[in-house]
């Protein structure tokens, strides 16, 4: 049975957003289904971590060895991660040689290696240390769905104090759905599974734009908009951009132009970062329906 995919529907976390937005102290959950391991979301988390000058280290599936893992990083759109090699600021690396000289996985073992991991990136004068462990490789070494949950469970410490970040990917064809779903409900954060989409949850009647509003997502977009001017609620007419990875300037368009639509005595309010906030007003955005901040 194939496991559900916690971010199909209506039902979105708190802690959606897309894999960009990604910064010290996110503990992220994230499952793929396909032969490709979300490599457009693992390149994006990598070269973020390499563009804030972060120590990045990959742990890839366990059927890729790193030599593999390292030409497919590098085929993906974006700037290439050749440079983090050379100067040792990515390592790909596997969960067997984290927990050397240890044969079997334990929850203790592997959060103090990450810990050294973590300690020895401040030492080395890295602002952050950020992982992607595919968790294949917690099962290749007999860890079971207690041992998982276990590690989950006590994850909170190591991300606490705003340095670390991770994402924990899992194969669906390698896992139950019940720990699926165990993994999914244990992390607190969970990336887009794919770069270019779309979410528009309606939290408390005012949608947050998750994601990538361009021309091939377009279509959401406008159904999200038409359901809020729809929406009898009293109140201002509010959408957030705040999780918006990518504005297009169609969707931006609709936007600037959606206190015009508004029923009569409702007011707009648009929640966005400053870079989205500059394309709105270029588009004829009234700067006072705008809610700015970093």
């Amino acid at each position: 049975m194939r496991a559900r995919d916690p971010l199909a529907g209506d039902e979105h976390p708190p802690g959606t957003h897309p894999v960009q937005h990604m910064g010290p102290g996110h503990h992220a959950f994230l499952a793929y289904d396909d032969e490709a391991p979300g490599w457009d979301v693992l390149a994006a988390f990598v070269r973020a971590g390499l563009a804030r000058g972060e120590k990045v280290i990959v742990f890839g599936p366990p059927r890729l060895t790193g030599a593999q893992v390292r030409p497919r990083l590098d085929e993906a759109p974006g700037t290439p991660a050749t440079p983090g090699y050379e100067r040792t600021q990515l390592e790909l690396s596997s969960m067997r040689e984290l927990i050397l000289p240890a044969r079997r996985f334990t929850a203790d073992r592997q959060w103090r290696r990450i810990a050294e991991e973590s300690e020895a990136a401040r030492d080395d004068g890295y602002p952050g240390l950020r992982t992607y462990i595919d968790m294949g490789r917690v099962a290749d070494l007999g860890a079971g769905l207690d041992m998982m949950t276990d590690r989950e469970r006590r994850a909170g410490h190591p991300f606490t104090d705003g340095f670390s970040s991770e994402v924990c990917a899992h194969d669906r064809r390698r896992f139950p759905e019940a720990v699926l779903e165990a993994m999914y409900r244990a992390h607190p954060d969970n990336p887009l599974p794919g770069l270019g989409r779309l979410r528009c949850p309606h939290g408390g009647g005012a949608p947050r734009v998750v994601g990538e509003a361009d021309t091939a997502t377009y279509g959401q977009f406008a159904r999200a908009l038409a359901r809020l001017l729809a929406d009898p609620a009293p109140g201002p007419l509010t959408v957030d951009l705040l999780r918006t990875a990518f504005l297009g300037a169609r969707a931006a368009a609709e936007l600037a132009g959606l206190p015009g639509r508004a029923p009569a005595g409702r007011t707009v309010r648009i929640r966005c970062p400053r870079r989205h906030a500059r394309l709105l007003r270029h588009l004829g955005a009234d700067p006072a329906v705008l809610d700015v901040t970093e």
